[in-house]
């Protein structure tokens, strides 16, 4: 599966998992929504001027959410792996 796809994939799956807990404190939510926004602004850029930084926030994301939410913490980690094979 292309890098692409599969980031399409794995942001799906983060929103699929966010909407499905509903004990997340409104912070966390509130920072995942702004994450996944991100994550689907960058899908269709292909050949386009990235947002390097964004594999940073998802990084960050893994470190606060791994502790509590350790299912999302894994998702989010594969999107940093796949952000690395796009070149972001």
């Amino acid at each position: 599966m292309p890098a692409r796809e599969e980031l399409k994939n794995q942001v799906k799956v983060l929103r699929e998992q966010l909407d499905s807990d509903p004990l997340m404190s409104a912070e966390k939510r509130d920072e995942l929504e702004s994450l996944i926004t991100e994550l689907e602004v960058q899908e269709p850029l292909e050949g386009a001027i990235q947002d390097p930084s964004i594999a940073d926030g998802v990084n960050l994301a893994v470190e606060r959410f791994e502790l509590d939410h350790p299912g999302i913490a894994g998702t989010l980690r594969n999107i940093v792996t796949t952000l690395g094979n796009i070149g972001i």
